[in-house]
């Protein structure tokens, strides 16, 4: 299996920093966030390759640079057609391949994708989507009763009522095909080509469960939740 590694875009949500570098070079403890995703991806025996894409003509390029001539990646320069048009851009690189992974870099997250990888194949789906079902909360919460505050919940985990997406994904090569009976100029997989699927029961979930997760989308958020990373990196065995 390949492992693509989405790192593109504009990093709109990562200013004044992504002006200067792109998120994927946010640092933790002097390492670049998309280093972390890289060594835990190379930790699974069954991915063999892992295919970056991203604008190694603009900040892109210090990705490049970080890897030099690294064995086991490959660098594709970004479409500029959105996240379906980027898959459809590495068609040839998948070429032999029944099924790839994709991983969005603004994700920090020690999943087990070996059982994600059972879950897909289990399911017979076109596509598993990582998701979770709890999450702690950033802010405090007030317990109310009759308009009197009976007690405070610092940052609590709730549990959501739908799942929440992450971006991470197992996808199988036939969605290429899919992608390409789009006939749009910028493809958006989620709703382009993802929501198409869910409405044919073609989708399955994988729960990520007790695990943490973070956007990684500034070395603002990564500072501010520095325990959360830290805690993710040492599930990551990093």
């Amino acid at each position: 299996m390949k492992a693509v590694i989405l790192a593109g875009g504009k990093g709109t949500r990562g200013k004044p920093y992504t002006e200067f570098f792109p998120k994927a070079m946010s640092p933790i403890n002097g390492k670049p966030v998309i280093d972390y995703i890289v060594k835990y991806l190379k930790s699974f025996s069954f991915v063999k390759e892992i295919i970056i894409i991203s604008d190694f003509n603009g900040l892109g390029g210090q990705i490049k640079n970080y890897y030099e001539k690294q064995k086991g990646i490959t660098f594709v320069q970004d479409s500029q057609s959105g996240t379906g048009g980027d898959i459809l851009h590495i068609e040839k690189n998948l070429k032999g391949e029944s099924e790839f992974l994709l991983w969005f870099v603004d994700n920090l997250c020690a999943i087990d994708l070996k059982k994600m990888k059972e879950l897909f194949k289990d399911k017979k789906s076109l596509a598993c989507i990582a998701t979770r079902t709890k999450r702690r909360e950033e802010t405090g919460f007030a317990v109310v009763e009759n308009g009197i505050v009976k007690e405070f919940k610092e940052k609590p985990v709730m549990k959501l009522q739908l799942s929440e997406c992450l971006g991470i994904y197992m996808l199988d090569s036939q969605i290429i095909k899919r992608i390409k009976k789009t006939k749009q100029k910028e493809i958006n997989l989620s709703f382009d080509i993802l929501q198409k699927l869910s409405k044919e029961g073609k989708i399955s979930a994988f729960d990520i469960e007790d695990r943490e997760w973070i956007d990684a989308e500034s070395p603002m958020v990564l500072e501010r939740n520095e325990k959360t990373v830290r805690k993710i990196i040492k599930q990551m065995g990093l």
